[in-house]
C-alpha cells in the first residue's frame, strides 16, 4: 500500500472528553487484533467507501486530537478527510452532549464513582455492523478474553491483512467475506458450530442488503430496533441491545442481562450475591434514556 503522502487533521474535542481514559479502554486487552497502541498513540487500518487507509490518532495539548492520515489506496482528498474525521468523531462517539449524563450521574448511588474515576470516558463505538454483531455472537456465553481470542483467529483467517512502513494492520472481514462460507470453512477456529452458522446468517443478511444500519436507525424506535435485529437466528436481546450501544449509538440501549454489569453492580454495592433482573431495574430508573453509557462505565470497573 502506499504510504508515500500523509496528511494531519486536527478534531476538537467535547466537554467532557478523556483521550486517556478512552486509550484505557482500548487497551483492556492484549489479544486486541484491529488496533495498535503506543507511545500514547492509537493507529489501525480503515475502510471508507471501499478505500483502505492508516490512520493514527493521538491528543493533541489544544484540546484536540490529532489525527493522522498516512496513504492509502486512495489520494488524501477533502472527501476522504471528511470521512475519516467522520469515522474518528463516530468511533469515540464525540458528537454525543454528555453533560446530562454526568448531571444524572452525580447523584447516582452507584455511577457517582464511575463517572469521577473514568471522567471523559465515552462509549467506544463498533462503525462497522457486521463487525459489531459479531463481536456480540462471538461474546456470547464465554469470558471475554476468549471472545478476544476467537475474533484473532477470525480475523486472522478471513480478514485482510495490510503493510504500511513495515506495520501489520488487520481488517475484520466484511459481511461479503463471511456469507459464501460454510461451517467447514470454520474448522480450526475452534469456535461452536451454531456460532459459525450464526455468523454466517447475519453476514448474509448484510450482504445482500436485508439488515443494515439505516433499517434499524429508522426503524422508529429502540424497540423497533431490538425487534428487527432479535428476529435474526442467534441474536437475542443481550446481542441485540450491544449490537445498538456500540454501532446504533442508541443511549437507552441497556444489556440488563450482561454478567460483566451484574459483577460491577455486585462489587460496587458490596453484595454477596449478584442483582436481580428487578433489582436492577430498581438501581436503573433514573437512567432513563442513558442506559448504555451507564452500563459502559459500569464495566469499567471490572474491565
Amino acid at each position: 500500500m502506499d504510504a508515500s503522502t500523509e496528511m494531519n487533521l486536527m478534531i476538537d474535542v467535547p466537554e467532557p472528553f478523556s483521550f486517556a481514559q478512552n486509550l484505557a479502554y482500548l487497551l483492556r486487552s492484549p489479544n486486541e487484533c484491529l488496533y495498535q497502541i503506543r507511545d500514547g498513540q492509537v493507529s489501525r487500518a480503515i475502510t471508507i467507501k471501499e478505500h483502505l487507509s492508516i490512520i493514527e490518532i493521538s491528543a493533541h495539548e489544544d484540546n484536540s486530537l490529532k489525527v493522522t492520515i498516512k496513504g492509502g489506496t486512495a489520494p488524501i482528498s477533502p472527501s476522504l478527510q471528511s470521512e475519516v474525521a467522520k469515522y474518528v468523531r463516530e468511533w469515540f462517539d464525540m458528537d454525543r452532549d454528555l453533560l446530562p449524563f454526568y448531571e444524572m450521574a452525580r447523584e447516582d448511588r452507584l455511577l457517582t464513582q464511575a463517572v469521577s474515576s473514568f471522567y471523559g470516558l465515552r462509549v467506544i463505538g463498533i462503525p462497522d455492523l457486521f463487525e459489531a454483531v459479531s463481536w456480540g455472537i462471538l461474546g456470547q456465553q464465554i469470558s471475554l478474553g476468549y471472545a478476544y481470542t476467537l475474533k484473532r483467529r477470525l480475523v486472522e483467517r478471513f480478514g485482510k491483512q495490510v503493510s504500511v512502513d513495515r506495520e501489520q494492520y488487520w481488517l475484520f472481514p466484511s459481511a461479503a467475506d463471511i456469507a459464501g462460507l460454510t461451517v467447514e470453512d470454520f474448522s480450526g477456529l475452534r469456535m461452536t458450530v451454531k456460532k459459525c452458522e450464526y455468523l454466517i446468517g447475519a453476514a448474509r443478511l448484510i450482504a445482500e442488503g436485508e439488515l443494515t444500519k439505516d433499517k434499524l436507525l429508522n426503524a422508529g424506535s429502540l424497540k423497533a430496533a431490538e425487534q428487527m435485529l432479535v428476529s435474526i437466528r442467534g441474536i437475542g436481546p443481550w446481542t441485540a441491545n450491544y449490537v445498538m450501544m456500540r454501532c446504533l449509538r442508541m443511549p437507552s440501549a441497556f444489556p440488563i442481562d450482561d454478567v460483566g454489569l451484574h459483577n460491577a453492580i455486585k462489587h460496587l454495592t458490596g453484595s454477596d450475591r449478584k442483582p436481580t433482573k428487578q433489582e436492577i431495574r430498581t438501581l436503573a430508573a433514573a437512567w432513563t434514556n442513558w442506559e448504555a453509557y451507564a452500563t459502559f462505565y459500569l464495566w469499567r470497573f471490572l474491565y
